[in-house]
């Protein structure tokens, strides 16, 4: 009786030692998933950087210097370009489908479609898909601007990124405030 006891406690210091094994397992592979998406939703705002600074692609280049490719909600403009939402309204980056699921991805641009970026994804450890992103254009006046009504303005670029991690459910979102450099005259 107290042989089976004692391997009965053994049994159960044994199970409990496995189910404290395996929660460990998950919780290093959850936080793995989330780092994978959190370098990829890094890799999103890289890429709209580049974008924003030097875009291969020309109606793009001409919306980022002062063209009308910023469009209010996400019809029309260029794909992932919005303007500030006004006042009082939610802001943009809150009212669209950043992963692009619902909209068919007409709201936001995916990694690497305007700078010819690579980002590997889909396989093993990496990124089930590639990441996505959304540029607000916002009015920004730095010290020393001139902010007067008849100043021509001056933009920065609110960058919403969201980057997905190996499994489906695992999504990162980061965001950054870009100014694209001014050209020096020569």
């Amino acid at each position: 009786m107290v042989s089976l006891m004692l391997l009965l406690m053994v049994m159960l210091l044994g199970v409990s030692a496995a189910q404290l094994a395996l929660q460990g397992e998950k919780a290093a592979r959850g936080e793995r998933d989330r780092d994978v998406a959190f370098v990829a939703a890094e890799g999103g705002l890289m890429d709209a950087e580049r974008d924003i600074e030097d875009s291969g692609d020309s109606a793009r280049r001409v919306a980022f210097e002062g063209g009308d490719g910023f469009a209010d909600g996400c019809a029309g403009g260029g794909v992932g370009l919005r303007k500030r939402a006004a006042a009082g309204e939610a802001p943009v980056w809150q009212a669209v489908d950043l992963s692009g699921a619902t909209d068919g991805g007409a709201c936001t641009a995916t990694h690497g479609t305007y700078t010819g970026a690579l980002l590997p994804a889909g396989e093993g450890f990496l990124p089930f898909k590639k990441p996505r992103y959304l540029v607000e254009r916002m009015a920004c006046h730095q010290p020393g601007d001139d902010a007067s009504a008849d100043a021509a303005p001056k933009y920065c670029y609110r960058v919403t990124a969201i980057g997905f991690g190996a499994r489906q459910e695992t999504e990162a979102v980061l965001q950054s405030v870009f100014r694209k450099p001014e050209k020096e005259a020569p």
